[in-house]
């Protein structure tokens, strides 16, 4: 098993990541900017400077790097800093783990793309539009020319639980991530859910849980895998046909959920990919898994939230 640092470990998908990478044996220690009570081992790190990175690393094998700048306002703001909060990180990150010799895997997004395509592979050249996607492709970019062995997995439409807060983010947004518990939470409680559909919203992604993520990401530093790798959901669907199947999946009265246009107070200050479906049926075949349909990704979900505990496919 590795020994595996881990940065973005009190974020939403981070979080999975570090208990899924635990539970299969990994020894996983978790960067943080400040002290921070998690139920894995931590180290507060200045993010800042790469020889006290370095340290950190310096008996790791591998380095999972999930931390962002996590405000899509707030970057518009302040540029400066979230290029920083980007890239700048991730050349750190990069030049902390070749100088001990540590592999690395970033997680990147399916929004580098620009909407227009439908499944595409790992060959796909990324054409952002916006900040955010702009951000996320020159990091990628870093890892792929800077690392001295390490990968990018692009994931999208991520479903799971917070496993550091007592309330994740469960809400909609005019991304896909989220909102499947959002609709689960409130036909729940007997109110009426409305799923936005919009053209200028991301309106078809293949979502995966984040559990699976977090066996992927293990898959992948035990592989060896370099390159581009696309950690992706087997079934490409609409924001309509996810709410479908998360009412079959949770025996939910689908004629409780509405269907309309996103509030202009959730549109975001820049464009939004309408396609961001990807294929990663290479990347299964080179970890020896599969990508798996829509209802098997909800079932692992169904079986988190009524655990608590991250439920990988893989």
């Amino acid at each position: 098993m590795a020994r595996i640092a881990l940065t973005g470990a009190t974020g939403f998908i981070g979080g999975t990541v570090a208990a899924v990478l635990s539970a299969r044996g990994h020894d996983v220690l978790c960067l943080t900017r400040r002290p921070v009570d998690l139920p894995w081992p931590s180290q507060v790190v200045d993010f800042a400077d790469v020889e006290d990175l370095s340290r950190a690393v310096a008996d790791r094998d591998a380095v999972a790097h999930l931390a962002i700048f996590n405000d899509f306002h707030g970057m518009y703001a302040d540029r400066r800093a979230a290029y920083d909060g980007y890239v700048g990180l991730t050349r750190r990150i990069l030049d902390a783990a070749n100088a001990v010799g540590a592999r690395v895997g970033y997680v990147s997004t399916d929004w580098v793309f620009d909407g227009t395509g439908h499944l595409v592979d790992e060959d796909e050249t990324p054409n952002p539009v916006n900040l955010y996607g702009y951000l996320k492709t020159a990091s990628e970019l870093v890892v792929l020319h800077r690392a001295s062995s390490g990968f990018v997995a692009r994931v999208g439409g991520v479903q799971g639980l917070h496993q550091t807060q007592a309330a994740g983010p469960r809400s909609q947004d005019v991304g896909f991530g989220y909102f499947v518990l959002a609709l689960v939470d409130a036909l729940r409680s007997g109110e009426r859910f409305t799923v936005w559909e919009d053209p200028a919203i991301n309106s078809v992604a293949t979502p995966i849980v984040s559990a699976e993520i977090g066996a992927l990401l293990g898959l992948a530093f035990d592989a060896g895998a370099e390159g581009v790798l696309h950690f992706a959901g087997g079934t490409a669907v609409t924001r309509r046909e996810l709410a479908e199947a998360t009412c079959r999946v949770f025996g939910l009265d689908v004629a409780q959920v509405d269907f309309a246009p996103p509030p202009d107070s959730a549109r975001l200050p820049a464009p939004v990919p309408y396609d961001t479906s990807m294929s990663g049926a290479r990347t299964a075949a080179l970890l020896g898994t599969t990508t798996w349909p829509i209802e098997d990704q909800l079932g692992s979900l169904a079986a988190e939230l009524a655990h608590g505990i991250p439920v990988p496919l893989s």
